[in-house]
């Protein structure tokens, strides 16, 4: 049975040790044998927990056998971004300086998945400090491998956690996203992720004693990976909620009030015009009609509001908090590292401080605008990357390639800027590649995401695990 067991969804696995059918140390150690067995070809995980995680299995089942409740992510393993705190492990962003950073306290998603019965299994790997490019290399653990192929990317920044929950390392990840950190890596490897609104998950994301600035409190958010939704709604419910440690997490209804239906779902194929595969388009489509027999009112729409303005503001905002710091931040990223960031720099200019303030009132605009039209339309249908997975470092072969790459993901950071949940989900295989769409809600209704999602999910499959593919 134990050979089986990481196949499993998390909420299966779970389910199994609730029940008493098999340990949380048999848990484990199925999933310590599936990434000593693909771990070497995937390089997902980079800091293996196994005596810790054994450890915390072990605990687990004393205190089941007592009688204590054991949560309800009882055994289920997971990993979490190198960027994220594990207690007692070296928090280290992928980067060289960073290799000793041990954390003294686990991060406030990592504790909340914890105190539900989860037990951390191991880091995983992301671009180094998150700032050297869309796909997965560190300056510490290397490359991480797509496991549909290694001619493309898993994606990033959480390239690792969906790496490792696609092969059936753990069955859920702990990443984070700013523009579209889980749910292209999600995507790309064929598996389901949420990003939240802002102020739905409890975060800390310091590195050292200080406050990030304005932009990175307010565009960064940290979001579970997962094969299926209802593992992603599981996560979802225990994620949840305020932490004192997080004064922006606020105490919103997990699930909202019914809407009058048929809801209405406005498609979107290619955000702001700029072109779209063809194969994407259909990703989409296949999406909607998914939508359709499930009882959702879909309708095309010719765009979503405002999208090149909020990519805009996006850029000038956070590129004049983040150029007076690049002098320290740049030796940071190994060899060529720097080179994602200054082509994007190339094209953006800084703004003075008068103009930054005025950008903060446009970006309440565009917030606005996202508001009045998801008041019409409950949900949005649109790609997740309207170009197919790329190759490995494509986003900094040249200024050509990294603009390429930036516009497809156009949708991602429109929506991280305006801070509405979405939630990923794969559609199919195309020429042996996963694709996915993603399906953008009202603030503090990511249980309307996620039910559409699954409705997505029960018309057309979930892709995962899979073994490792050259």
């Amino acid at each position: 049975m134990s050979g089986a067991l990481w196949k499993r969804t998390a909420v299966a696995q779970a389910a199994a040790v609730r029940a008493g059918e098999v340990t949380a140390v048999e848990l484990v150690d199925a999933h310590l044998e599936r990434i000593a067995e693909v771990n070497p070809a995937v390089n997902a995980v980079t800091q293996l927990l196994a005596e810790r995680a054994r450890a915390e299995a072990e605990s687990a089942d004393r205190r089941r056998a007592a009688g204590a409740e054991p949560g309800p992510l009882a055994g289920v393993p997971f990993t979490v971004k190198e960027s994220t705190a594990i207690e007692g492990v070296p928090t280290t962003y992928g980067a060289e300086r960073f290799r000793d950073l041990m954390a003294r306290s686990d991060a406030p998603p990592v504790a909340r998945l914890r105190a539900a019965g989860a037990i951390p299994i191991g880091h995983s790997n992301m671009p180094t400090m998150i700032l050297a490019g869309v796909h997965t290399r560190s300056e510490l653990f290397g490359d991480t491998a797509n496991p549909w192929t290694r001619a493309v990317t898993p994606g990033g920044t959480s390239g690792g956690d969906s790496a490792a929950v696609a092969s059936g390392m753990a069955p859920l990840g702990l990443g984070n996203d700013s523009g579209g950190s889980v749910r292209i890596p999600a995507s790309f490897c064929g598996v389901a992720a949420l990003k939240p609104t802002y102020g739905r998950f409890a975060a800390d994301h310091r590195i050292g004693p200080d406050d990030p600035g304005l932009a990175a409190q307010e565009l960064v958010v940290d979001g579970p990976l997962a094969r299926s939704v209802d593992d992603l709604r599981l996560a979802y419910e225990v994620l949840a909620g305020p932490d004192p440690r997080d004064p922006r997490a606020v105490p919103v209804p997990l699930y909202g009030e019914p809407l009058p239906g048929p809801l209405q779902v406005a498609m979107v194929t290619d955000p702001g015009g700029h072109g779209v595969h063809p194969a994407v388009r259909k990703a989409v489509e296949s999406a909607a009609d998914a939508l359709t027999d499930a009882g959702y009112e879909v309708r095309e729409v010719a765009d979503v509001p405002r999208l090149d303005d909020a990519l805009e503001v996006y850029g000038r905002m956070t590129l004049t908090e983040f150029a007076p710091s690049w002098p320290v931040v740049k030796p940071l990223l190994g060899e060529d590292g720097h080179r994602y960031i200054e082509m994007g720099m190339a094209r953006r200019a800084p703004v003075e401080v008068t103009e930054y303030l005025r950008l903060t009132g446009v970006r309440l605009g565009i917030r606005r605008d996202w508001a009045a039209f998801l008041d019409t339309y409950p949900l949005v249908l649109g790609p997740v990357f309207t170009d197919p997975p790329f190759a490995p470092g494509e986003e900094v072969r040249d200024a050509a390639a990294h603009l390429r790459v930036q516009t497809a993901m156009r949708l991602c950071t429109a929506t991280s800027f305006v801070g509405v949940p979405a939630v990923s989900v794969p559609t199919g295989v195309v020429d042996g590649l996963p694709y996915g769409v993603q399906l953008i809600g009202r603030s503090y209704r990511e249980d309307l995401c996620l039910e559409a999602a699954g409705a997505v999910e029960r018309r057309l499959g979930v892709l995962t695990p899979i073994d490792p593919r050259p």
